[in-house]
């Protein structure tokens, strides 16, 4: 048991984060595709707090040198509220790497926080948001709350 807990359990861990790192580029350009995406963290704020059933998942970013408690706070306040409406939620590490999969070209987006909304009600559901549910679901049976998530190279 010691063994599966501290040498296999996070290697296996690991090599989901970098599958599940292409889901999230591609449930995240499906839903910047179709419309779904709210990109900011006060414009996110404003969507949980006017109808937190249509968010379907959340991701924070980061730099890793980035240390603003602002938005540590802001951070902590987001987590909560996501626990507390059953909404998946995962970090990513590459702030610049996300701009570029969610923002405009050419413009720079405050990427801190980024929800994707449902689909409408008559499409179909998205199997690389499925997976990233599955994904999150998994992460909180080994007590990882909210997950990191590698964002692949372009």
């Amino acid at each position: 048991v010691y063994l599966i807990r501290t040498k296999l359990l996070p290697t296996l861990i690991q090599t989901k984060m970098v599958n599940e790192g292409k889901s999230l580029s591609e449930a995240l350009l499906s839903a910047k595709a179709e419309g779904r995406l709210t990109v900011g963290v006060y414009e996110c704020a404003k969507i949980m707090n006017e109808d937190p059933d249509s968010v379907s998942f959340c991701l924070l970013a980061t730099d890793d040198f980035e240390c603003d408690i602002a938005l540590q706070i802001h951070f902590t306040l987001i987590q909560a509220f996501c626990f507390d409406n059953d909404i998946s939620i995962v970090r990513v590490n590459d702030l610049k790497r996300l701009n570029a999969l969610v923002g405009t070209k050419g413009q720079l987006e405050d990427a801190h926080c980024v929800l994707i909304t449902n689909p409408a009600e008559d499409s179909w559901e998205d199997p690389a948001l499925e997976k990233l549910h599955l994904f999150c679901e998994e992460s909180r049976s080994y007590n990882e709350w909210v997950p990191e998530i590698t964002l692949p190279e372009r």
